[in-house]
């Protein structure tokens, strides 16, 4: 497990992260999502080790993460723009990676390059954006750590490699002990495959919950009614969200689960009613919207 316990960071008077509390459990895939500058990347560093914290606590199956080898020991972290030398090759990155982790697995590394048509000698400042963020990919997921902390994971990706790669991810937990944390600032990239997701805002942690549990006890309706004047007397039954009206449509979105939600409408004998399956985008920027927040700040 990996836990943040009141961790703030500054850089010089710029504040990136401030008293964020948050728990990362093992046999889930973590997404942390936010807009650019919200202190995702500040926050992944911090996790693996590579910043020190002002202020707070961060343990590594409980043990402090900073200046501490066997902690690290556990972790790869993949950044956003990764570094290669300019006569860096795919397999010279291996070496340097076995070094590094002892357990990097090399054959599924080849293997790995084979299938993605990666040629193993060729220089990696010729690859493509998209090609650097699978060969990353490959090394992380080979490095054989129990976390692998990726930093815009999908970015550059094409959708056919990226369903792959989730695919990668989601057998590795099935294979080994594996918990990925994916950070990203577009929430639909996330949504079918993280277990349980965290929203960064301005340096803080507005949410940190499991994906099913929001989605259990949220619920869109769009409904029409016999009597408008009916609406009123609705909302005053359910515990009202958010609301839009567009012509005779009235869309709801109100906290409880379907049961909770469905039977007052249902006794309203309404002329039309249909269950929406909320996205991630959607529960986030109601959330948000509730917390006071400006929805359209925290769009991916």
């Amino acid at each position: 497990m990996i836990e943040l316990k009141n961790v703030s960071k500054k850089f010089q008077d710029v504040p990136a992260l401030h008293d964020i509390t948050a728990s990362i459990s093992e046999g889930e895939v973590f997404g942390l999502v936010g807009t650019n500058g919200a202190g995702k990347s500040t926050l992944l560093r911090l996790a693996a080790g590579v910043l020190k914290q002002d202020s707070g606590e961060i343990l590594i199956d409980g043990m402090p993460v900073w200046d501490n080898p066997e902690s690290k020991a556990k972790i790869c972290f993949i950044p956003d723009a990764g570094y290669f030398s300019v006569n860096a090759t795919p397999l010279s990155m291996m070496k340097t990676w076995e070094i590094v982790y002892p357990e990097f697995r090399e054959k599924r590394f080849l293997d790995f390059l084979k299938k993605a048509g990666l040629e193993e000698r060729r220089r990696v400042h010729t690859f493509s954006k998209g090609m650097k963020k699978q060969l990353s990919l490959f090394l992380g997921i080979c490095s054989n750590t129990k976390y692998l902390l990726c930093d815009e994971t999908f970015d550059g990706l094409d959708p056919v490699i990226r369903q792959a790669v989730k695919g990668l991810l989601a057998a590795e937990i099935l294979d080994r002990e594996f918990v990925p944390v994916i950070a990203s600032h577009n929430l639909r990239e996330l949504e079918d495959i993280c277990d349980h997701v965290g929203l960064l805002h301005k340096g803080g942690l507005l949410l940190s919950r499991a994906l099913d549990d929001m989605k259990f006890n949220m619920q869109k309706v769009q409904v029409v009614l016999r009597d408008p004047l009916m609406e009123e007397e609705l909302k005053a039954k359910l515990d009202i969200i958010l609301s839009e009206k567009r012509g005779s449509i009235l869309t709801i979105v109100a906290r409880g689960t379907y049961q909770d939600v469905m039977e007052p409408i249902e006794q309203m004998n309404p002329v039309f009613v249909e269950n929406l399956p909320l996205t991630l985008e959607e529960i986030f920027i109601t959330e948000t919207e509730v917390a006071g927040y400006d929805a359209h700040s925290i769009r991916g």
